[in-house]
């Protein structure tokens, strides 16, 4: 998520799921059918919250549920296009020409 917050300089929220083997159907298919648990993480989650700049605001979150806070520095999209203005000079038609 790092590089698409750096790439699009734009906060990036990312809610992921978070799944025991619990929470899918009987018979479902796993690596080892001898060793199903009902506990077992399947997908463990990973929310987090990245500024434009690529920094790491809050998270990631491997908890079952959680809730992700953070402070937004709104200038922080601009201070991004300093230095990567992905459709800015490379869009006018005379830097082109």
């Amino acid at each position: 998520m790092i590089h698409i917050a750096v790439e699009g300089r734009c906060f990036v929220l990312s809610a992921c799921q978070f799944a025991t083997e619990r929470d899918y159907p009987d018979g479902h298919a796993v690596a080892d059918a001898n060793d199903r648990n009902p506990d077992k993480v399947m997908i463990n989650g990973g929310s987090l919250i990245v500024s434009p700049l690529g920094k790491v605001l809050a998270g990631p979150s491997r908890k079952p549920e959680d809730i992700l806070t953070a402070e937004l520095d709104l200038d922080d999209v601009v201070r991004g296009k300093f230095d990567l203005d992905s459709v800015g000079h490379y869009a006018r038609s005379d830097g082109m020409s």
